[in-house]
């Protein structure tokens, strides 16, 4: 069977990581919060998944915008609105899981994790896609389809 996705994180770790250092974000539209990892710098981020307690929740993706242009994103799984594990899409990708207020930039990343990472990545995107499904948004929907299968050929 399948490495699980989900990881099992404890309340007082996910505490921990948001209280260290990390700044908490709010969708500009939505108004759901969470913490948005280093990597996707400074500027507007949003967040397209669930929202649960105001916090950005399962499997969904970050963007960060400037204006109308999309900048660099992460595809994964949010729990109570911090990163738990996932892919950043920016001038190549960055893997693992969220620690130290970014995902990856681990060197000794074990391959399992990193499997796991692309997996929880393929499966935020086709999520984002199957949104943009149900709201009409055909080319969108084939956009994120089309990165769903990109991040899968990472573990092929």
């Amino acid at each position: 069977m399948a490495a699980t996705l989900s990881l099992l994180w404890a309340p007082a770790l996910l505490a921990q990581e948001a209280s260290s250092g990390s700044n908490w974000s709010k969708d500009p539209t939505s108004r759901c919060e969470f913490i948005s990892p280093i990597s996707l710098t400074a500027g507007p981020t949003y967040w397209t998944g669930l929202c649960t307690a105001n916090k950005a929740s399962g499997l969904g993706m970050l963007r960060r915008r400037d204006g109308d242009r999309a900048g660099p994103a992460f595809y994964g799984e949010m729990k109570a609105g911090v990163p738990v594990i996932g892919v950043i899409d920016h001038d190549g990708y960055r893997v693992g899981r969220f620690n130290d207020g970014d995902i990856g930039g681990d060197a000794n990343l074990k391959p399992q994790v990193r499997i796991d990472a692309f997996r929880a990545a393929a499966k935020a995107a086709r999520a984002v896609g199957s949104q943009y499904a149900k709201q009409g948004n055909a080319a969108s929907s084939r956009h994120y389809e089309n990165i769903a299968q990109q991040l899968d050929m990472q573990v092929e």
